[in-house]
């Protein structure tokens, strides 16, 4: 045998013993590239616990129609047209339908999760399973804020359902599986990963959504994001789509914060959030620096409620929230969930900034339903020429008279200096401020007459102030502003 033969026998039983190795158990993770090796495995096991969710809400209106063409009398047109819009009214009215997903986590007592647009005003909401069966649901309780649903049924069908995980540990690039019900096609598997977190899509007061690139299209709403042990880390619930159509843009509601709304929906068949009674708002940089802060950090509260838990531990309008029970609040969108995960009737710690340094408070947490329950969080002419002109910010300033409360419907509690003209190009012009808007307090100084503001604002020039801090109130609303001051 030559040396060549000899390589070429070596070469070919190594390779036979590679292929004759039994393979192992497969993985959920390949550590060689980052990526898993399939999906099959974990999806076995979840699709039993994975249901589609359709329901019909009756309307008792009919369609308009046009009103009939003119016929002579007698007309054989006339007796056809009449007896058709009889017919026609005489019809039942069809029922509209909705197609979504949902999932079982809980097997013993047959609670289902899905979106509450799902199955919003439903009059009838049936389960249907894997396998094909479908089971008439209950529904339990809804939160139109975060859009989540809890439904029932009672059958004697072995359930398999599903455990929540942690959303707060994923990252950026972890891989996801997701499972619904597109386009009404059943027990759909797509995969994608985590594009992004904490987005804020304007849907609610407690935006905090997972974005994935995972397929999500309609029908999927309601359906579970699944981590790749196996755990429910998000509700998906919209998309963002120019066609209607999945552009890998999808957002799931983290199991963070469905988790706690779901257990208390179930406990007590609604939510029950805590409430501090404070309407806040964004710090802007320049808002931080007009209030001494170092950086634009936290809440601002731009009104108290009377009578409300912030005002009873004597926080004011103006302050900062910086913490609130020793988390940190980076930004203001933070705030409301974690006030909302509150034990209601408990004291929070609240931290703030006021004059240029920090304070503390005890505030007793409130009910936000039962607030809004009680109705305490709601919701000759005069020449635009005259008044005082204030270069500085670029505002003419007046006297409110009753014609411009009537005319800029200004409450009659509402004290301060309107708005007369606001100077084209400037920066007030800029940051949307107009004729008739009322500036309350300059500085967190209240200022009753012109004079008063232009007072309050040379102050601030003469002490080296690059911008002033304006509470402003339009038809009501309260809002805080900051203006850099020119033309010193």
């Amino acid at each position: 045998m030559t040396l060549q033969n000899a390589s070429h026998l070596l070469l070919t039983l190594l390779t036979l013993a590679y292929l004759l190795v039994p393979a192992g158990p497969a993985q959920a993770r390949n550590p060689g590239n980052g990526g898993p090796d399939s999906f099959a495995d974990i999806v076995d096991d979840l699709l039993p616990a994975v249901v589609n969710i359709s329901s019909t809400q009756k309307t008792d209106e009919v369609e308009d129609f046009p009103d009939l063409p003119q016929f002579p009398e007698g007309s054989p047109f006339q007796d056809f047209f009449e007896e058709f819009m009889e017919r026609r009214h005489a019809m039942p009215s069809m029922p509209q339908a909705s197609l979504g997903s949902g999932f079982v986590i809980d097997a013993k007592n047959g609670y289902i999760i899905t979106n509450n647009h799902v199955v919003r005003d439903a009059e009838e909401i049936r389960v249907t399973f894997q396998d094909d069966e479908t089971i008439p649901a209950e529904l339990i309780g809804t939160d139109e804020k975060t859009d989540i649903a809890v439904l029932k049924i009672d059958t004697s069908k072995k359930l398999t359902a599903v455990e929540f995980g942690n959303s707060d540990v994923l990252r950026v690039g972890d891989w996801i599986v997701a499972i619904g019900n597109p386009f009404g096609l059943g027990g759909t598997v797509t995969a994608g990963i985590i594009s992004a977190r904490q987005r804020d899509i304007n849907a609610g007061p407690y935006d905090d959504f997972l974005q994935t690139d995972a397929s999500i299209n309609r029908g999927n709403s309601g359906g579970p994001m699944f981590d790749l042990d196996g755990k429910v880390i998000g509700i998906n619930t919209a998309i963002f789509s120019p066609s209607g159509g999945s552009v890998g843009i999808g957002f799931a509601i983290p199991s963070a914060l469905a988790k706690p709304v779901i257990d208390q929906i179930i406990e007590y068949g609604r939510t029950r959030r805590g409430w501090l009674g404070v309407r806040i708002q964004q710090v802007t940089d320049e808002i931080a620096e007009s209030l001494g802060l170092a950086k634009a950090t936290g809440a601002l509260v731009a009104t108290i409620t009377p009578g409300g838990p912030a005002e009873k531990a004597g926080l004011k309008a103006g302050d900062i929230i910086l913490e609130f029970n020793g988390q940190k609040v980076s930004e203001m969108r933070e705030l409301p969930r974690l006030v909302a995960e509150a034990k209601i009737g408990a004291l929070a710690n609240v931290t703030y900034w006021r004059d240029n340094k920090k304070g503390a408070a005890k505030v007793e947490v409130g009910e936000l339903e039962k607030a809004e329950e009680e109705g305490l969080i709601a919701s000759g002419e005069e020449q635009p020429t005259e008044g005082l002109l204030i270069e500085s910010v670029g505002l003419r300033l007046k006297n409110i008279t009753d014609t411009m409360r009537r005319d800029y419907a200004i409450p009659p509690a509402v004290d301060g200096v309107a708005i007369a003209s606001v100077e084209p190009k400037s920066e007030a012009a800029d940051k949307g401020l107009f004729e008739g808007d009322v500036i309350v307090e300059i500085n967190q100084t209240p200022v009753k007459t012109p004079e008063d503001a232009k007072n309050v604002i040379d102050k601030a020039q003469e002490s080296g102030r690059p911008s002033i801090l304006l509470l402003i109130n339009r038809e009501g609303e309260v809002r805080f502003l900051a203006l850099k001051l020119s033309g010193e």
